[in-house]
């Protein structure tokens, strides 16, 4: 009879039990979930432990509230162990700062409900991961030459299409440089050409006009003898 009794005891305290599991990274905060309802229950008492949620309270417990006010138990390194959450609304997650592999584990939650075997209680199996390198992002293009498959990053794309451009570049500079030399050379050939035209023109000019000057008073002498 007493060992019947035990079984029904046994599975009405863990009716309201539930368990999950987190994974964390380390050297980063991590959260186990716990919460209940405020506004039906008000606040309530509760107590986070290291391991399964006994019949009673927490086990190793690491942080407990009567009802109102937060008490960290234990050593100074469970200040790691905060609830940032607000009470107010139930929140009463456990954030672990700066988590280490040695804070893989269980923990418990309970939250003290009235009643008999009312009580919330979450057990949570906390599995510590190496946080992942972050490695530089590059992006890769796949080049076919001669049915052969070859993996370029953009560095070597870039770095080739820097080649084909520096001389093409050097060649129009150089096919610049060589027109602007043509076309001094033209001006200075020009110059040295219109120059000695310019003067014989004026020569010309000067010898026709007084002997355009003579013929025009001898006409004039005729006309009027």
């Amino acid at each position: 009879m007493r060992g019947l009794c035990y079984f029904f005891l046994s599975v009405l305290t863990q009716i309201h039990a539930s368990s999950d599991k987190v994974i964390g990274l380390i050297g980063h905060n991590v959260t186990l979930p716990c919460r209940y309802d405020t506004k039906t229950n008000g606040l309530l008492a509760f107590c986070w432990g290291r391991g399964e949620v006994p019949r009673s309270k927490c086990s190793e417990t690491i942080l407990s509230s009567p009802g109102g006010a937060v008490l960290s138990l234990g050593e100074p390194s469970n200040l790691r162990y905060q609830l940032l959450g607000s009470m107010m609304d139930g929140e009463v997650s456990l954030t672990i700062l700066n988590a280490q592999q040695s804070d893989a584990g269980v923990y418990g939650c309970r939250v003290e409900i009235p009643g008999w075997f009312n009580d919330i209680k979450v057990n949570i199996d906390l599995v510590m991961e190496e946080a992942p390198v972050e490695q530089p992002v590059t992006q890769d293009y796949v080049l076919f030459t001669s049915g052969r498959q070859e993996v370029l990053t953009v560095s070597e794309v870039v770095g080739s299409t820097l080649d084909s451009i520096m001389p093409a570049e050097k060649k129009f500079k150089a096919f610049l440089a060589v027109e602007n030399i043509s076309r001094i050379a033209a001006i200075f050939f020009f110059t040295i050409i219109i120059i000695p035209v310019f003067i014989f023109r004026r020569w010309l000019l000067q010898k026709v006009t007084p002997e355009h000057i003579n013929t025009s008073a001898a006409e004039n002498i005729y006309e009027t003898v």
